[in-house]
């Protein structure tokens, strides 16, 4: 494997009134000795250079240089004999830092770059139980309301200058601590709750149309929001980026594009934010994959934050074969430092390098893959996890779950599981829809897949896969299928728990390095949305219109 040295400045977490993130130098290697943790919120800093070690500025905030990290970009073996591709615009050469945020809680599907961390925190397991907190019912729109697949609440714990600065409520401008949920629902709008009380922390932004997908929040800690639309009910869809100083719609990038190969507008994948660049990375349905130099500016003593993106737009034939169903990213793009991968409409894997915006590598169709790629880094070595839906097979065949080499696109390992599907004009696939959990602490060696429709077109199936061997640890027949992403949760003794939804509204609590259902309850109505965890809190919604806070314990 070659890799090309290059050193990349830590860019600050905050840095208000001056545009945000760093510019990559791809010729020079940069170190210092500098040293400090990696928290910095200022005002008024343009150079990095100026930040005096642990000095307290106007707000009370500490303010402390950032470390300085040698982050190299990595070279991918080329293998572009299936793929056509063509690049408009204006191309950022960036790398996603080593560590996606420094900001508390889940802020986009899955909780970073890797795709591998929808809960944040910790929790006391000692009941094993699942109760009720607060719920929340949304407005209806021809979608219903509450939230679909993959509908994934943002959790985040602001940082307190940052709090006061936006629309909040009195009693939540100033409430030490405070935890936001923002969720995006069927009914055409965003909702923003207190974490811990479920009051709603300030109005909400009316989008307009159904919004199918899971909304990200800057991760910088910018009071700055991705939604993208999933369903033109009343007016044009394709993603926006919204001030959440005042609610503000500040870009809209329309999903109808001449330079499409396929005119349809749908965003249901969420964006990753690159805090040091200062740019978004993005797929449309419309097959186009983008990448944004947001150019921000965020001044909090002005209360001010504007953006001036600049877009790049990239498009691709694999194998000669274009339009719909062959294009249309509707899964959530994993990124290791260069290298973004993705997969489309026809279960066609591509690797990205996001420092030329070209391809690596593509991977031939297989059938419709709509759940994101999970990441797992082994060395320096991205490796892919990944399953197909059976949708382009007829009414039954297969889900394909693979382990790929993200360097290579070689196929370590793979498995076939029998899933049926109900097509038509209304159809409910099965196969995987659900992210897999990679598995952490207790469970490190093992991939969690949660396959749709199995046997019975009600039933379900979770497999734990070890790793390295492609082999079958254990397994849950499921009495109903699920298209929720399955989470893991660990106590703080390490010990590993998944919370499953499911299509009649349960909510499981399994162990997970056994598999076992320790406690189920029920919300009601089908769960298609995916949970996101902060702490011992679990927030989802269901498709029967309400939006749920759980409690593990």
């Amino acid at each position: 494997m070659t890799r090309k040295k290059m050193g990349l400045l830590v860019g600050l977490v905050f840095a208000a009134g001056c545009s945000g993130g760093g510019n990559i130098d791809l010729d020079k290697s940069k170190e210092s000795e500098v040293n400090g943790s990696y928290y910095a919120i200022a005002s008024q800093i343009n150079d990095v250079k100026s930040l005096p070690q642990k000095e307290t500025n106007d707000s009370g905030i500490q303010v402390i240089q950032p470390d300085v990290k040698l982050w190299h970009s990595l070279k991918a073996t080329k293998n572009t004999n299936h793929i056509t591709s063509e690049t408009k615009g204006m191309i950022t050469p960036q790398l996603f830092p080593e560590r996606y945020t420094e900001i508390e809680g889940v802020l986009t599907f899955r909780g970073n770059n890797l795709r591998d961390a929808p809960a944040y925190g910790t929790r006391a397991i000692t009941e094993k139980k699942i109760d009720k907190v607060w719920s929340f019912r949304t407005k209806s729109s021809s979608w219903g309301g509450g939230a679909g697949w993959t509908g994934q609440p943002a959790i985040v714990k602001w940082n307190s200058a940052v709090q006061k600065v936006m629309n909040l409520k009195e009693e939540f401008a100033a409430k030490k601590g405070f935890v936001e949920t923002i969720y995006a629902s069927l009914d055409g709008n965003v909702y923003f709750f207190d974490l811990e009380s479920g009051k709603e922390s300030r109005k909400p932004i009316q989008i307009g149309n159904p919004i199918k997908g899971s909304v990200s929040v800057d991760a910088r800690g910018y009071p700055l929001l991705y939604v993208g639309q999933g369903i033109p009910e009343k007016h044009e869809i394709g993603f926006g980026l919204y001030s959440l100083i005042d609610g503000t719609r500040l870009y809209e990038q329309k999903g109808i594009d001449d330079f499409a190969n396929r005119k349809w507008g749908a965003f249901d994948s969420s964006a990753l934010f690159n805090r040091e660049a200062d740019t978004l990375v993005v797929g449309g349905e419309n097959g186009l994959f983008y990448s944004l130099k947001l150019n921000t500016s965020f001044d909090m003593n002005r209360k001010t934050l504007s953006i001036k993106p600049q877009a790049a737009k990239y498009k691709y034939v694999i194998d000669k074969k274009t339009g719909s169903p062959y294009n249309g990213i509707e899964n959530s793009a994993a990124v290791y430092k260069n290298l973004a991968y993705f997969s489309d409409n026809m279960g066609a894997i591509q690797c990205v390098d996001l420092l030329t915006l070209e391809p690596v590598w593509a991977l031939p169709h297989t059938d419709d893959t709509d759940a994101s790629l999970v990441l797992d880094i082994e060395g320096d070595n991205p490796f892919i996890y990944t399953g197909t839906e059976v949708d382009k097979q007829g009414d039954h065949g297969n889900a394909l779950l693979r382990k790929i080499d993200g360097l290579t696109g070689k196929t370590i390992w793979q498995l076939k599981y029998p899933a049926l599907t109900i097509r038509g004009d209304h159809p409910v696939n099965g196969g995987l829809l659900a992210t897999p959990v990679k598995g952490k602490r207790q469970i490190s060696d093992l991939m969690i897949f949660t396959i749709a429709r199995v046997k019975k077109l009600n039933a379900g199936l979770m497999v734990a896969i070890n790793k390295a061997t492609g082999k079958e640890v254990w397994r849950w027949e499921m009495p109903n299928y699920a298209w929720s992403s399955p989470v893991d949760l660990y106590d703080q003794s390490g010990k590993a728990y998944l919370i499953q939804a499911d299509s009649i509204g349960n909510v499981h609590l399994l162990d997970g390095k056994t598999g076992e259902v320790v406690h189920t309850i029920n919300l009601g109505a089908n769960v298609e949305a995916s949970p996101a965890v902060y702490n011992d809190r679990i927030v989802v919604a269901t498709r029967g219109g309400i939006i749920y806070c759980l409690k593990v314990k």
